[in-house]
């Protein structure tokens, strides 16, 4: 870089160019040439140096001190109007737009070359900030010519990157992805390595804009390690990562990402960007229940959007003040008014996602005001977007539609366009590689399958209620799984973390600081979710079956599949190839009993099994048995079961309730899984045992279990580590692992089994090419799952399922390992002797769990899952 023997005009230029490249050193350059004998042009050039550094670093009260500074400190028009120039870019980003546009207004006359290209550039800046889109293109349209007539390269790569950025955002076809790749491929070439990557992470922009989520999510990570590198912080950019959480949706990410943003920007000073995140804050909120929220910080970025001149951003965020309101309750004229011309509004500033959001919920309110006849017209506008732009967008459109032949008493007429919708999602789905990404992805469908549930529940139709039931589902398990074993970026993460979460485990134990190891952990979780995400998606989708497909798999086994419609808990019964409908009582009520029962249970075996706790374990499982199983108990007599809960009851300890207990009882997620588990052929490899860490009864299980299964390959000690493992498991017909287990309910893929060098988690077994046909998990919560919108299922069971295991015998609640050995051994015994899991599992249960004690809560607290 430049030093005082260098003349002051080379070295206030050679500052101004390594403002993108080197911004720090930009700034030291600039101010040795402020601390020696410069004269006015040279001291204007610095300050313009200085103050578009501090830009790139997020300084923005700095940047405008010193932008003013390079106006005052010369007579130069050419030099005043560049400062100017500048100034107006960052008065864009501190959301001063108006003064923005006149700074840049008042420049552009006394500039000319390649100085006008790039006002006129800075102009189309402030006016994409504005939501002037047409006319922004029009400016970068402009700098490009004149780029390209000066042959000034670096102001055709910042035009187009700044188009290809406005076209991705608007949904235009006209070539984002050219501009960015042109952009990129040029500052490169300049050596700009940090606007080359600005580039490339507005090329993963526009990828998740066409529904691309895997590859935008490699590229955010991949410019994510190259921001990293450059050491140049980016907090704008986390409003980019919400947009893709919120694309799929995973809401609880994106509630995490908008408040970080909202934090970091506001401490920055970034204004602009702030309001933007205080509208990914509202509108995370607002799909996430937490309609307060919503409606505050929606009001906050309204008003900060006005204040800017963004007149097309605060119709943005009124939309979803207005469906917050909605979602309240609120049923009023004047509301239904104003969400009408907030959506045609959003349609003609180019937001057709929001528009189409808000007419369909504008149509409903309509309908329950009574007005019919507008109702009918917002839905046939809505409707118009079946055809076109993403994939949640014309699902949308497909809803609309039905919606409006509902209005019209053509309820055949809606369901067809409710499955035409959900047909779209499953290729919507089928593109997401990644188990997290499918299992999110299920809310997509939520309306639709509601809707169509609906129109069966009310015709009364036993076969349509489970064919709507299942169609919505534990979709993500109607796919064949992709996965990336040969990743050697996600090997290495899940290696590092499991090295991570040891040291964190021992310092924990041994009273030592954590606060960086739990840095650590929280970061190598991040990147082994971007990892795994990026995976490209694929496979078959499975159709749900029909009740002729059950029938000759169930054989003398019942089939019993809960569903939740509106307020009521219904069920379909399938027997001997015929079904039947049934009302079970209020959801809410079968939630509550269903918890106590296990909080009872829990109780029976961590704090004892007082008569007290017996009495009330017996009185949960009583009153939750008659609520489920009265209806059906005629047509259930003492055959098997086969059980397809609904999300909140997936955790139940079947056994534990008295028409269940003693019964050959199977968990399914949908009937669906069931089905394709139930035709599964295993491999045939010997069996594993698996003793994990500190856990002495676990290696006496194991040597035990080795005396019922001779064959058996015994994994204890040290040599039971996360690799030897999963290489055993490959291939292996049977799989006993005998462990710590911790279900994580924030993120159910990082539930852990502990083993000799570490915790393996769900993400490792989702990397078995050829897993065991049966898997027993005599370990705590290891059945346990996290429930995502279509009754998608996360955890362990998911993953093994997912993968081809046909059963899995796992428990919902802690167990003993005292007592578990014993009902371990029974069921291995029984499954020896020709028994298959559920059969074995329900033997061993009643020779072990008689009474009402901790012996029966451990008993209980085991589950079959999958074909039985």
């Amino acid at each position: 870089m430049a030093d005082r023997t260098v003349p002051g005009a080379v070295a206030a230029q050679a500052a101004l160019d390594a403002v993108q490249r080197y911004p720090h050193e930009a700034i030291a350059t600039a101010r040795r040439v402020l601390a020696g004998p410069a004269d006015a042009g040279e001291r204007s050039t610095a300050e313009r140096a200085i103050g578009l550094a501090l830009r790139e670093l997020n300084d923005l009260p700095g940047a405008l001190r010193h932008l003013r500074r390079a106006i005052r400190v010369t007579d130069d028009p050419r030099l005043r109007a560049l400062a100017r120039m500048s100034l107006g870019y960052v008065l864009a980003n501190a959301g001063r737009t108006t003064a923005a546009l006149r700074a840049v207004t008042l420049a552009l006359p006394l500039l000319t070359g390649a100085d006008a290209g790039r006002a006129r550039m800075q102009r189309g800046v402030v006016l994409h900030y504005r939501g002037r889109f047409d006319e922004a293109v029009r400016d970068y349209a402009v700098a490009v010519e004149i780029a390209q007539r000066e042959g000034d390269l670096l102001l055709e790569a910042r035009a187009r990157n700044n188009r290809g950025l406005l076209n991705a955002h608007r949904g235009s076809g006209r070539g984002p992805d050219d501009d960015l790749h042109r952009a990129a491929a040029a500052f490169s070439r300049l050596g700009l390595d940090l606007a080359a990557a600005d580039a490339r992470w507005n090329s993963g922009i526009a990828t998740g804009q066409r529904g691309d989520v895997a590859g935008a999510l490699r590229c955010f990570a991949a410019v994510d390690a190259e921001y990293r590198r450059l050491a140049v912080p980016r907090p704008a950019l986390l409003l980019d990562r919400f947009e893709l959480l919120l694309s799929v949706p995973l809401i609880d990410e994106a509630v995490e990402v908008a408040a970080t943003a909202v934090t970091e920007l506001r401490r920055q000073g970034m204004a602009s960007d702030l309001a933007e995140a205080l509208l990914a804050r509202a509108r995370a909120a607002l799909l996430a229940g937490d309609l307060v929220t919503a409606t505050e910080a929606a009001a906050a970025a309204r008003s900060r959007f006005r204040r800017q001149g963004r007149r097309t951003w605060a119709t943005f965020a009124r939309h979803v003040e207005l469906r917050a309101g909605y979602a309240q309750g609120v049923r009023s004229p004047a509301l239904l008014a104003a969400m009408v011309r907030t959506a045609d509004q959003l349609d003609a500033t180019g937001w057709p996602g929001p528009a189409l959001t808000t007419r369909i919920e504008a149509a409903r309110l309509a309908t329950a005001l009574g007005r019919t006849g507008r109702a009918a017209g917002l839905l046939a506008t809505a409707a118009d977007s079946r055809r076109r732009g993403t994939a949640s967008r014309r699902a949308q459109g497909w809803y609309a539609l039905a919606l409006r032949h509902r209005l019209a008493g053509d309820e055949s007429g809606a369901a067809r366009a409710l499955r035409r919708g959900l047909a779209v999602l499953d290729g919507h789905r089928a593109s997401l590689g990644a188990t997290e990404l499918r299992a999110h992805s299920g809310a997509y469908g939520q309306e639709l399958a509601a809707e169509g549930l609906d129109i069966a529940v009310r015709r009364g139709t036993a076969t349509r209620v489970l064919a709507w039931a299942e169609r919505w589902r534990a979709n993500a398990l109607r796919m064949r799984p992709v996965s990336p074993p040969g990743d050697p970026d996600l090997a290495t993460a899940l290696t590092e973390l499991r090295m991570v979460s040891t040291a964190l485990e021992d310092a924990l134990l041994t009273g030592h600081p954590v606060q960086a190891l739990r840095r650590s952990q929280a970061r190598l979780e991040q990147r082994i979710r971007e990892l795994a995400r990026g995976v490209d998606g694929g496979g078959e989708l499975l159709r749900p079956p029909g009740v002729r497909a059950l029938a000759p798999a169930l054989g003398d086994a019942v089939l019993l599949e809960l569903v939740a419609h509106r307020d009521r808990l219904r069920a379909v019964l399938v027997r001997d190839g015929r079904a039947t409908l049934h009302d079970l009582g209020p959801v809410a009520e079968a939630v509550r009993v269903a918890r106590l029962h296990r909080f009872g249970l829990r109780r029976l075996v961590t704090t004892g099994d007082g008569a007290d706790a017996r009495a009330g374990v017996a009185h949960t499982a009583a009153t939750l048995d008659r609520q489920l199983f009265d209806p059906v108990r005629r047509r259930l007599g003492d055959r098997p079961l086969v059980i397809v809960p609904i999300g909140a009851l997936h955790a139940v300890p079947w056994s534990g309730l008295p028409t269940c207990a003693g019964r050959a009882v199977t968990v399914a997620p949908s009937a669906t899984a069931w089905l394709r588990a139930a035709g599964r052929v295993g491999p045939a490899g010997p069996p594993v045992l698996v003793a994990g860490p500190r856990l002495p009864a676990a290696e006496d299980e194991v040597r035990q279990l080795g005396t019922v299964l001779p064959s058996s390959r015994p994994l204890t000690g040290t040599a039971a580590t996360a690799d030897a493992v999963t290489d055993a498991l490959n291939g292996a017909g049977l799989a006993h692992i005998a462990a710590h287990g911790r279900f994580r309910a924030d993120n159910p893929l990082f539930s852990t089994l502990e083993l000799a060098d570490g915790p393996l988690t769900a993400y490792e077994l989702e990397r078995l090419t050829s897993p065991p046909g049966c898997v027993v998990l005599s370990a705590c919560d290891s059945g346990r799952a996290a429930v995502r919108p279509g009754d998608e299922v996360m955890g362990f069971t998911a993953v093994l399922l997912a993968l081809g295991t046909r059963s899995l015998v796992a428990t919902v609640l802690p167990v003993p390992a005292d007592l578990t050995t014993a009902l371990m051994l029974d069921l291995h015994r029984r499954m020896r002797a020709g028994a298959g899991p559920a059969v074995a599992l329900a033997g061993a249960q009643r020779a072990f769990g008689t009474g009402e004690g901790a012996a029966h809560a451990t008993a209980a607290a085991f589950v079959c899952f999958g074909a039985g």
